[in-house]
């Protein structure tokens, strides 16, 4: 089997005013999603998910890696990324077994290679009739846990927003904190706090997401208001990357446990969090942090460490699926991100359907597909329902 053709689709689903929500980021008011697709002369295709920019993941899809991938064996996956990641110095890398990086290849680049890298495993999976999981160690789980990820809603408003969550089957629940409060930092926080505890009961976990907005003395005293309600972990209290010692410095001074690395890429930037013992979870997006391949070799770091790799999963339902399948293969995997927010990338986007059980043994679980491969198929004719919008996503 060799690779025929490399392409991308982009997609948008604009977000009706009705339905938007506004965070520390601005209103959101559609979701993007580039769709990259590998075809093979067998007539196996294989999907994947980039973040970035879509029109410069297309690009960069369609100009430097559809040259390194045409005509090579798609199921020979650590060896394509290699010669996606490493480029003229791919036989350098292989003969000393070593890291050789091309040239400028983070960033979106690493970004179009997460796309491709999970179209691979796709494509693997199709060929021997099993799911990627089968093909990663055979699996520990067929169902995992999952969080109800959103929270936007302000004070008298947040506590039926996430109960809303737990009527859903929801048994764990994430609220965005910090940035969203700024006006009145951070009593506004602690107040939503409160009334999402009081509405959702003892027994439910509560996250919170700052998006890395605030200073090391504002996430002190943002975790040291919210210990009385349970945190099951306080999300990017600042940026790794931004300031990792920060980071540090704040999980050394709460107990509530730290999660972050939602825009790290690469298993060294990860190995440097957990050198600097600056997190409890990790948080890698298969989409950014470069794919199934390189993820999973983040979660062996961490295992490692007695660290749990909770992915970030926020974008179309092929990152969804895509993340299914890392969690049902790893064992530090606890807890699933189910985003909240409206998508009909995330939720119409394939045809088997994405949703939480709301009964008895199953509720709060989401099922791990067995298909082969990803385990989901596109609906047709995707691209012309949901035409790309060159547009902002967060105009204000």
């Amino acid at each position: 089997m060799k690779i025929t053709n490399v392409r991308t689709m982009l997609l948008s689903a604009p977000i009706p005013p009705e339905r938007r929500w506004r965070s520390d980021f601005g209103t959101s008011v559609k979701f993007d999603a580039a769709i990259v697709v590998v075809e093979t002369d067998d007539g196996i295709t294989g999907y994947g998910e980039a973040k970035g920019s879509p029109p410069v993941i297309q690009a960069i899809v369609e100009t430097r890696l559809k040259p390194t991938l045409v005509g090579q064996d798609p199921t020979r996956v650590e060896y394509l990324w290699e010669r996606m990641y490493s480029g003229s110095r791919t036989e350098l890398a292989l003969k000393h077994g070593r890291p050789y990086h091309g040239h400028n290849v983070r960033g979106e680049v690493l970004c179009a290679i997460s796309g491709v890298d999970v179209a691979l495993w796709d494509i693997s999976g199709k060929s021997l009739g099993i799911p990627i999981y089968r093909l990663l160690g055979g699996g520990v789980r067929d169902r995992i846990r999952a969080y109800a990820s959103g929270g936007w809603a302000g004070p008298s408003q947040a506590g039926p927003e996430l109960a809303g969550y737990v009527e859903k089957g929801f048994t764990a629940v994430k609220m965005r904190v910090g940035g969203l409060d700024d006006e009145e930092f951070p009593g506004r926080s602690i107040r939503r706090l409160r009334e999402v505890r009081e509405a959702i009961g003892p027994r439910v976990d509560l996250m919170m997401d700052a998006h890395g907005a605030l200073t090391v003395s504002q996430a002190v005293a943002l975790a040291r208001g919210a210990e009385e309600f349970r945190i099951a972990w306080f999300e990017e209290p600042v940026i790794a990357d931004d300031d990792l010692q920060g980071l540090a410095e704040v999980r050394q001074r709460t107990p509530i446990p730290i999660a972050t690395g939602e825009n790290e890429q690469t298993r060294f930037a990860f190995q440097a969090i957990l050198d600097a013992r600056a997190a409890d979870v990790l948080q890698p997006d298969i989409a950014i942090a470069g794919g199934l391949t390189e993820c999973r070799r983040i979660a062996a770091l961490a295992h490692a460490r007695g660290i749990v790799v909770n992915p970030h999963v926020w974008g179309s339902a092929l990152l969804w699926a895509a993340s299914l399948q890392f969690a049902a293969a790893t064992p530090n995997c606890t807890i699933f991100e189910f985003c909240q927010g409206y998508n009909p990338l995330l939720s119409d986007l394939l045809t088997t359907p994405v949703a939480v059980g709301n009964d008895g043994h199953n509720r709060g679980l989401v099922e791990v597909p067995a298909a082969p491969g990803l385990g989901a198929e596109l609906q047709p004719d995707v691209e012309e329902k949901y035409p790309y919008l060159e547009t902002t996503a967060y105009p204000s």
